[in-house]
């Protein structure tokens, strides 16, 4: 089965909506939750312009363990005390950092990268990892972004979990 994704929104709020739209009719009734980070990596990687990386990492119990991404090879754990993505998984809260080289402790898995937006994501109760989308573009993501990654996030979380 191929899907044919396509997002004729400009306006970030109603892009996000749009690829939350697809998102959760990715996951609908898939129960593997490797799979479904995959597909909406894909999908995450095609909607939203200006990224050089979107993908999970996943929360093991102790650390921050590489998923399912689209971009450049990666880092592959991360502490919970290190980074844009520890912090959001660490706190339980959205990361929205216009420079990451003013970030303490930001990790450079792609120099290329200037700006990040870290979304935890929680089902049940239980930190499942994050995700995590990075730019090449300074100060790339704005307050719709946030929101709309968050919405997306919410909507299809507890099948990031099985």
């Amino acid at each position: 089965m191929s899907y044919a994704l396509s997002f004729s929104a400009t306006d970030p709020a109603a892009l996000w909506a749009e690829a939350g739209d697809a998102a959760a009719a990715l996951v609908a009734g898939e129960r593997d939750g490797i799979a479904n980070m995959a597909n909406v990596a894909a999908l995450i990687w095609q909607a939203i312009p200006d990224l050089n990386w979107a993908g999970f990492y996943r929360f093991d119990g102790t650390e921050l363990v590489l998923g399912p991404f689209q971009g450049k090879a990666a880092c592959i754990r991360i502490a919970l005390d290190k980074g844009v993505c520890g912090a959001a998984a660490r706190l339980r809260a959205t990361q929205r950092v216009e420079d990451v080289h003013a970030f303490p402790g930001h990790i450079a898995c792609d120099a290329d990268s200037r700006s990040e937006l870290v979304v935890p994501v929680i089902a049940n109760d239980r930190l499942v990892g994050v995700l995590d989308l990075d730019s090449p573009l300074p100060a790339r993501f704005t307050a719709a972004d946030q929101a709309g990654a968050e919405a997306l996030v919410a909507r299809i979380a507890a099948a990031l979990a099985t």
